[in-house]
């Protein structure tokens, strides 16, 4: 974990930070901000950050709930879920955005960055994308608030997953978004929500490297080097 300085308020929140697990002959494809769920910076969106680490990425996960509880982890369980959701309520967008901001800032010295968020992280990876103009790309899982931003512009490409099955997001509201936003890619998936989170009981192996690979490829048609 480093420290970083929110660009709004220099408020001090921490970010896990992974280099790029490179091989001999590889080069560095951009950097990732890699945003989390509810849960914060838990095992799940760790073990995303060392994927993506080895598709030769730098990577930075901020801990975005810190303003409320530095370093807030909580596990899949009822009591997480309220804990998480009473900080979410507590965090303003405009916070959360000012952190993903820094973790731009930090990344962009060296090479084109993209951002990837899960649920809450999803939202706003979609969010970010209609309002930072130095973005390469988003992607956003299972994002609940997209739809609801559907009228505003990303100012970079999005891609965008959801799950057929998921309880959280009606899928009418899924269908409503990808015919208002033509100039976004939205994915449905066989699967439920949370279905990128290895071992988790919504977890749908198929669903996570297709989503991942479809992401990749976005990625790549937008500066990140093969």
């Amino acid at each position: 974990m480093i420290p970083l300085n929110s660009k709004t308020d220099d408020a001090v929140f921490s970010a896990f930070h992974v280099q790029p697990r490179l091989e001999d002959g590889e080069r560095r494809r951009g950097g990732v901000i890699v945003l989390q769920e509810i849960f914060g910076v838990d095992t799940y969106i760790r073990h995303d950050c060392e994927r993506w680490a080895k598709l030769g990425f730098e990577v930075l996960a901020p801990s975005l709930f810190d303003r409320c509880e530095p370093g807030f982890v909580a596990e899949h369980t009822p009591d997480g879920l309220q804990q998480g959701f009473k900080y979410l309520q507590a965090t303003r967008i405009e916070d959360a955005i000012a952190d993903i901001e820094t973790c731009l800032d930090y990344l962009a010295p060296r090479g084109p960055v993209f951002v990837v968020g899960y649920c809450y992280g999803g939202s706003l990876a979609y969010i970010a994308a209609t309002r930072l103009e130095d973005l390469a790309a988003a992607s956003s899982y299972y994002g609940s608030m997209a739809p609801k931003h559907a009228g505003h512009k990303p100012l970079c490409p999005v891609i965008c997953h959801f799950g057929a099955l998921d309880q959280h997001i009606p899928l009418e509201e899924v269908h409503a978004f990808a015919a208002r936003r033509d100039d976004v890619l939205v994915h449905i998936y066989e699967a439920g929500h949370g279905f990128n989170n290895d071992g988790a009981p919504a977890h749908n192996l198929a669903a996570a490297k297709l989503a991942r690979t479809r992401t990749l490829k976005l990625f790549e048609a937008n500066g990140a080097a093969a």
